[in-house]
């Protein structure tokens, strides 16, 4: 195949191989001769092509109209348009890698589970359970509180009189940090020294000695206070007050329980009266409960885990009642009843003291519990009871 130019007069044969124009070829028009064997096209009326602008603003003329663009900004091309077969960096790296370095592990695929948060999708929420508890700590913590409560009664009983100063110092500290949510400020320092006091006088001198500590106690927070002027005088002595009450004079019970001679016997009867209520109520919510029992106070607390905290409360302490304190079964039924009661209403009351004061635990001391008067609200409630039973079951002699 040869060379053929219609509008050329040069025989077309004398072209020695095709594709390459012969020595004396004059095509009649401009030729690129840049390039070695090229003429140029071969169709008439070739004009050469002006070099193009550098400004991208500036359009050629199309069809006649020119396209006024120079007050357009400049944008930059982004990274991410990049023209497809183009190099990137990370596969230049990758190249020069060398052969004997090894590679980067394959990604796993995720699989389902608890989704990753991202732009517009929120991460997806744990499912809690139903008691509203971390069980698995709160029943290690649970194990260790009690065996900490067991050790000290039955190897060296005054070591109870300091666990339960270190507790109720703890929790007179919970409960007056938590009431600083309604700008309440109770004397700490003052209310913590008279706790310890309350608990002190109940071991060695008895009742009467309790409820003078109590009078004590509060006299001392009122004189701390006048310190601070008489702006808030009122709402912090009331808070005071509540506090007294509420956690160190009724804990001076649990020595009053523990000083006769069976007293190791008789404070443990009532802690495992509220542990199975505690456990019954749990167990009787989780599989049956239905029918809530103060939705505005406790939302979970149901009135069939109620029944499975009396009946727990009342088989338990029907049996520990007979071989520790030696007590008839019927008795010990109502023992356990009674205490049953006394803790939910322990539970309640501070359940209640919690959403008015707006917090959820009183502290987060304890994993699982919340704070340590998230679990001394059912035993306050429940050591004034079995003093008051006990002492009418199995008086001391």
């Amino acid at each position: 195949m040869s060379y053929s130019d219609p509008y050329s007069s040069v025989d077309p044969r004398r072209a020695r191989h095709p594709g390459v124009a012969p020595e004396d070829y004059d095509p009649g028009f401009p030729a690129n001769l840049d390039v070695p064997g090229w003429a140029g096209p071969t169709q008439p009326g070739f004009q050469q092509q002006p070099e193009p602008d550098p400004d991208p603003r500036h359009e050629p003329e199309v069809n006649g109209y020119t396209a006024d663009t120079t007050q357009l900004p400049v944008v930059a091309p982004r990274d991410d348009d990049r023209r497809r077969g183009e190099p990137r960096p990370d596969a230049d790296r990758r190249r020069a890698r060398s052969d004997d370095e090894p590679s980067d592990p394959p990604q796993r695929r995720r699989g389902p589970g608890k989704r990753r948060a991202g732009p517009g999708r929120p991460p997806t929420s744990q499912k809690p359970s139903r008691a509203g508890r971390n069980l698995p700590a709160a029943i290690g913590v649970g194990v260790t509180l009690g065996g900490v409560l067991v050790a000290s009664l039955y190897l060296y009983k005054p070591a109870f009189l300091g666990v339960l100063a270190l507790a109720v110092a703890i929790g007179i500290w919970e409960v007056s940090r938590a009431t600083r949510e309604v700008r309440a400020h109770p004397p700490t320092i003052p209310l913590i020294a008279g706790g310890i006091l309350m608990v002190g006088l109940a071991w060695y001198a008895g009742a009467d000695a309790l409820l003078l500590g109590l009078v004590a106690t509060l006299l001392a927070a009122a004189v701390w206070r006048l310190a601070d002027g008489t702006k808030g005088f009122k709402l912090d002595m009331t808070v005071s007050t509540l506090i007294a009450v509420y956690v160190p004079f009724l804990a001076g019970f649990a020595a009053l329980l523990a000083v006769p001679e069976d007293g190791a016997d008789r404070v443990l009867v009532v802690l495992i009266a509220v542990v199975l209520s505690d456990t019954g109520g749990y167990a009787a919510g989780v599989f049956f409960g239905r029918h809530p029992m103060a939705p505005t106070i406790s939302p979970k607390k149901s009135w069939e885990g109620f029944g499975g905290s009396v009946v727990a409360a009342a088989v338990g302490s029907a049996l520990t009642c007979y071989f520790l304190l030696n007590i008839d079964f019927w008795w010990g039924a109502v023992f356990g009843v009674a205490i049953s009661v006394a803790a939910v209403l322990g539970d309640l009351g501070e359940s209640m003291l919690k959403r008015d004061l707006g917090v959820k635990d009183m502290s987060r001391l304890l994993p699982g519990h919340g704070g340590l008067m998230d679990r001394l609200d059912s035993i306050l409630f429940a050591v004034p009871t079995a003093y008051l039973l006990l002492s009418i079951f199995a008086p001391v002699r």
